[in-house]
């Protein structure tokens, strides 16, 4: 009978859910609230975690040396900042395996190509908090568009 537990029905309990789940964390709140949306459910599924913060590329002050080197140093700090948090919410949820990926460039692309990557089966990212993304469009809804996995915009 569809729906039913019993055996020969080919339900297997515990395995329904998302084994990878990557999210996206920028440092905004909405990401904050999505990485912890996406760290208890990896936790409740047994999943590993993927977390990606793409660094921003390009900016007008990394042409020039002075300026290119401080800005190194403030997004290698950031990093080392995320890291210490993707460590300390591993440990406080209890997440099998944890993984923090920092590549540069378009954030839709380097989500999408993390997530091909590691064989995702959902994606998290917070929602956008620019005014802008009406026009262009945001980056879950630009994901969502995408429609190779199932993705979660977390307000």
């Amino acid at each position: 009978m569809p729906g039913s537990s019993g055996s020969g029905s080919g339900f297997e309990l515990g395995t329904d859910g998302p084994r990878v789940i990557v999210v996206g964390v920028d440092g905004s709140e909405s990401s904050f609230r999505a990485g912890a949306y996406a760290a208890g459910l990896a936790r409740r599924q047994g999943a590993r975690l993927v977390a990606v913060w793409v660094l921003p590329q390009g900016s007008p002050a990394d042409l020039f040396a002075e300026t290119a080197a401080v800005l190194a140093d403030a997004r290698q700090e950031e990093v080392d900042r995320l890291g210490r948090m993707v460590e300390w919410g591993k440990a406080y949820y209890g997440i099998p395996s944890v993984t923090l990926v920092t590549p540069s460039g378009d954030p839709f692309r380097e989500l999408s190509r993390v997530a091909e990557e590691e064989q995702a089966d959902a994606v998290v990212v917070g929602a956008s908090e620019h005014a802008g993304h009406r026009i262009v469009g945001s980056l879950g809804l630009r994901l969502v568009r995408a429609g190779r996995w199932p993705v979660t915009v977390v307000p």
